[in-house]
């Protein structure tokens, strides 16, 4: 059983909600991103998705996007991302970690390369938002080598299609709770609720909703029927700027703090 699997085991025996943190590797500040990675599951954090930083992020909104802009601007690459794994991994071998971005990186890295690197750093799976289920058969080495492949879901999603994931999906699927970017301000809980019902209903896999999520608040609302929520913007908002280890332990903890407490509270 991976780690994925084991965490989002260990969640559903609890009655907990899974709590998925985002940040882009290397951002607010290369030399402290391994303290980052342990401040968040000082926080709560029950899985880390970590950006790999690309200078085209289709999917992401500014917030994201001008994170990956400084981090690249910093020299940060899937080199560092995956040394970066690998020190987590010293002190942490429990916590899953699924390495968030898109295709180009790994491609040039190589397919088998990049997987081979990965699942040695410790990593446990992979997002790659513009490799949609139909053209997945390219990441067939990294599946092989024990990448999970998180796929995504939205309320676009023809039922067919759904159906096609929810039969395929590992690890968990992502839904992606509006037709949007990350970090837009349109998450209106009533509309996905029934959605997501029905997809575990018929997922193999956990279901975590993200996009959107921002505070305490929706985070909360989501629990009611997801298994995990995602939050990223709001987080590397909270984040910009920092430059000390310390400074980053703390926005981390005052803003995931009351997020895990009112996932936590019944």
């Amino acid at each position: 059983m991976s780690r994925i699997d084991r965490r989002f085991a260990a969640l559903k025996a609890a009655g907990r909600t899974g709590l998925i943190p985002f940040v882009t590797a290397g951002d607010p500040t290369p030399e402290h991103h391994v303290a980052l990675m342990h401040a968040l599951v000082d926080a709560g954090a029950d899985l880390i998705e970590l950006g790999v930083p690309f200078s085209d992020p289709m999917a992401d909104g500014p917030v994201i996007q001008h994170a990956s802009e400084r981090a690249i601007a910093k020299g940060v690459g899937l080199a560092h991302v995956l040394a970066w794994v690998a020190a987590f991994r010293q002190r942490d071998d429990e916590t899953p970690i699924v390495l968030m971005g898109y295709l180009n990186p790994v491609e040039i890295h190589g397919y088998e390369r990049f997987a081979n690197e990965a699942v040695a750093a410790g990593a446990d799976g992979v997002l790659l938002v513009d490799c949609p289920l139909e053209e997945s058969a390219v990441l067939e080495p990294l599946r092989k080598a024990g990448l999970q492949q998180i796929l995504l879901a939205a309320p676009t999603t023809a039922p067919a299609r759904m159906a096609a994931l929810c039969e395929a999906a590992d690890g968990f699927l992502y839904y992606v709770s509006f037709a949007g970017i990350t970090g837009a301000g349109r998450l209106s809980t009533q509309d996905i609720a029934t959605r997501v019902a029905d997809i575990r209903s018929h997922a193999k896999a956990p279901v975590a909703v993200g996009f959107g999520v921002k505070d305490a608040q929706s985070a909360k609302a989501i629990a009611g029927f997801a298994d995990a929520v995602v939050i990223g913007s709001a987080l590397v908002e909270r984040l910009e700027g920092a430059t000390t280890a310390q400074d980053i332990a703390a926005r981390v903890q005052g803003f995931l703090g009351p997020i895990r407490t009112a996932l936590d509270t019944p």
